[in-house]
């Protein structure tokens, strides 16, 4: 096995952290995955607290490559989001980051960045770009 597929692989450890978050959602996860889940933007399929390599990402597009990560104030200026934005670019995939308050406050604005970095807003009933 190359060194490659050693860092894509999932660990164990990964899937059972990732089963544990899909029950403990954040107010502002449970938001957003109310309008991810079931294709609903534009028929992308969404997966909620992902294993993808080393990182569990918040919600997944692989078909896109989109990673979609909901943060608190924990994570200002954060070393290791830089780190797994690093990575997670380096494998091919795009990273947005919002924090969760703009989730709470701004839904709709959310989810339009979210349809955007898609390619999918005319596709979206009702979506108008700010």
């Amino acid at each position: 096995m190359t060194a490659e597929a050693k860092t894509r692989r999932t660990q164990p450890r990964s899937l059972a952290s990732a089963r544990k978050l899909r029950q403990t959602l954040t107010d502002a996860e449970r938001r957003l995955w109310h309008y991810l889940r079931q294709g609903q933007l534009g028929g992308f399929h969404f997966r909620k607290q992902c294993p993808i390599g080393p990182y569990i990402a918040d919600f997944a597009c692989l078909k896109a490559k989109l990673i979609v990560e909901v943060d608190g104030g924990q994570h200002a200026d954060s070393a290791t989001d830089a780190a797994r934005d690093a990575w997670f670019t380096a494998h091919g995939c795009r990273t947005l980051r919002f924090w969760n308050n703009d989730v709470l406050a701004n839904t709709e604005g959310v989810i339009l960045n979210i349809t955007e970095a898609l390619g999918q807003l005319e596709n979206i009933p009702n979506a108008q770009a700010h």
